[in-house]
Parts: C-alpha cells; sequence; structure tokens
C-alpha cells in the first residue's frame, strides 16, 4: 500500500482531500503545521476529529518559530519598504511543503497531498511534469505554488483537480464530516482582524504620520503611516479632493504617499526579481506567455526578454495590476513555467 503525507488544515477542502485518498486505497497520514500561537486552536481540534473518522493518523507539528522567523518577518519587512508582500507564497515555498516532505522521508511516504485546487501533469511540449491550472480560474491555486521544483511535483498529488468547491461541500456533508460548510479562509491567516491591525501591534512607533503629495510634490493631505497603504490603492485613504485618486508610490525614505490617476499606474513592462523558473529560460523567451501578475488576476499576455542580466515581462498591451512585491507568475498552455517577484 502506498504511503501519502497531507496536510490537514482543518478546512474542508484538506479533509475531502484525506477522505478521497483513503478511497483510492493509500496509507494516510494526516499533518497540521501549527504555526499560532495558541496550542489547541480550533483549526486543530477541527483536523483532528476529521482524522479520527477517517480513522487515520493525525500529528500536529509546531512551526510558530520558523513562521515568525521567515514569514512575518518578511512581511513586516516588505510593508516596511513600502511593497506589497505575498506572505503565503512564500510560507509554502519555504515552510509547509519544505515540512511536509521532510515528515513524508521520516515516514517513507512515496507522496505528498495538500488540498490546493490545482494538478501536476506531463507537459510533453517540456518533456516534464509541471503544476497546471484547473478547470475554475477563480478557484485555481497554481499561482500560489509556482515556487516548488520539479522534484517535488513528482511527489505531488492534489485530490481535488477535477472537484468544485460545491461538489466538495457536498461530499463532506455526505460522509458527516462536521466541517462541511466552514468557511474558507480569508486574507493571511495570521492577521484575521486585518492587516492594518496586525500592523500597527508589531511596528507601533515606527508608524507615524505624513504626507500624500502629487507628483509634482505638492501637498495634499496627510496619511497615517506609509507602511498602512499600497500601490494602487483608492479606498480608505481618508482624504477628499475633486478627482479619484490613486496611490501610485510609496516613498519609505521622507514618509511621503504619491497619489496620481488611475492612468499612471499603467505600464507594458515590469522587472523580475527572486525569479524561479520550471521550465529553462531559453525555452521560454520567444514564447507568448499568460501572465499572472495577482492571484484574483486572470491574466495578460505577453513575453519575457532579457537586457543586461535583468529579466523583464513585456505585455502585449498596458495594465494596472503590477505593485511591487507582488509576485507575477507565467503560463504556456495551461502550465506554469515560471514566476517572480515585480520589482
Amino acid at each position: 500500500m502506498k504511503k501519502v503525507v497531507i496536510g490537514m488544515s482543518g478546512g474542508v477542502d484538506s479533509s475531502v482531500s484525506a477522505y478521497l485518498l483513503k478511497e483510492q486505497g493509500y496509507e494516510v497520514i494526516g499533518v497540521t503545521l501549527n504555526q499560532h500561537l495558541e496550542e489547541n486552536s480550533k483549526d486543530i481540534e477541527d483536523a483532528k476529529k476529521v482524522c479520527d473518522k477517517l480513522g487515520i493518523i493525525h500529528k500536529v507539528v509546531n512551526i510558530r518559530k520558523d513562521f515568525e522567523n521567515i514569514v512575518i518577518k518578511y512581511f513586516l519587512d516588505g510593508y516596511k519598504t513600502g511593497i506589497t508582500p505575498s506572505p503565503c507564497i512564500i510560507c509554502d515555498d519555504e515552510i509547509k511543503f519544505k515540512i511536509l516532505f521532510d515528515i513524508a522521508d521520516k515516514y517513507k511516504a512515496e507522496y505528498v497531498a495538500t488540498g490546493h485546487y490545482t494538478s501536476v501533469e506531463y507537459s510533453k511540449i517540456f518533456s516534464k511534469y509541471l503544476l497546471k491550472s484547473v478547470h475554475s480560474i477563480i478557484k485555481d491555486q497554481s499561482y500560489m505554488l509556482y515556487r516548488l521544483s520539479p522534484d517535488k511535483l513528482e511527489r505531488l498529488i492534489f485530490p481535488l483537480k477535477s472537484y468544485s468547491k460545491q461538489e466538495i461541500r457536498e461530499i463532506a456533508l455526505k460522509i458527516g464530516l462536521e466541517v462541511y460548510d466552514k468557511k474558507d479562509s480569508q486574507g493571511v491567516c495570521f492577521a484575521k482582524e486585518g492587516y492594518k491591525k496586525f500592523l500597527k501591534e508589531n511596528l507601533k512607533d515606527e508608524i507615524v504620520k505624513g504626507n500624500y503629495i502629487d507628483k509634482d510634490g505638492n501637498i495634499l493631505g496627510q496619511h497615517e503611516g506609509y507602511q498602512l497603504y499600497t500601490i494602487g490603492q483608492r479606498r480608505g485613504l481618508g482624504i477628499n479632493l475633486s478627482k479619484p485618486v490613486f496611490i501610485t508610490e510609496i516613498k519609505p525614505q521622507t514618509n511621503e504617499i504619491v497619489l496620481g490617476e488611475f492612468s499612471e499606474l499603467f505600464t507594458d513592462k515590469v522587472e523580475l526579481i527572486n525569479y524561479k523558473f520550471s521550465v529553462e529560460y531559453e525555452k521560454l523567451e520567444n514564447l507568448e506567455l499568460l501572465a499572472r501578475p495577482r492571484f484574483s488576476s486572470t491574466g495578460f499576455y505577453g513575453k519575457l526578454i532579457k537586457d543586461k542580466n535583468k529579466i523583464y515581462f513585456k505585455y502585449n498591451e498596458e495594465n494596472a495590476h503590477n505593485a511591487k512585491g507582488q509576485h507575477i507568475v507565467f503560463f504556456y498552455d495551461g502550465f506554469v513555467v515560471g514566476g517572480g517577484e515585480i520589482k
């Protein structure tokens, strides 16, 4: 019997995933990664109940130290430098999957599974296994996992790849799982009361009021502290002008936020840093790729270009969805071929 370690968050997706794997004949080991301060959170209790009902082993692994040192630090540092961080991508890449594979190796499990809505398929074009987006772009989570290495992909199972969310809830109800109607998590898991409150609690005296200015340096009003805002933001600025304005630039050095018109956010080219490609760059350079510059984006077409050892993505048409710090992920024929952070 093949053995699989599955990440159990206590939600309906991972719970039904564990059930489906058991039905397929796997020996299933459920693992909950606890990044919270409480030893026995509701999510841990829910995961344990599901595992008990399914008759599978349940393990809880404390990851608080790594979570604080890597994810929380990255999140706070990001807002301190005026970018919009992507903590879930960093957490999946540097903590969650790393630990799940370590546990799988410890228990001699051939596979690792999660409740993500994505799939791993063999690409004949690139002659390797790659992540592939699922039927619904609204639920597709391949964007979040683009940094996973090919050797990990070959051992990954995503049981929900062909299901809709409604079908998953119906299965959970049918087999008697209490989490069948549990709400999906929204936003970042460590800032459930909003990222602004979390930043205020952690950055405290570092957050001081500063000026809103226009592109010519004219003062337009006051903001509550540059760390509390993101590029492209329109709502919640606390300022009334004669026309709609958006944040076009954040200046941490002077604690100033530049406001401008929506058109000023448009660009047809972005530079990539901290990039990672699952297909050799040379094979991608002349291909027209679909780029998703944020998780909620349906994508924009364009091409990768290299100039003086820097890598850029050139869009076919301008768009306004390119906040510094967000990750842009590239697809070809539905397969995830790479991505990077927007500089």
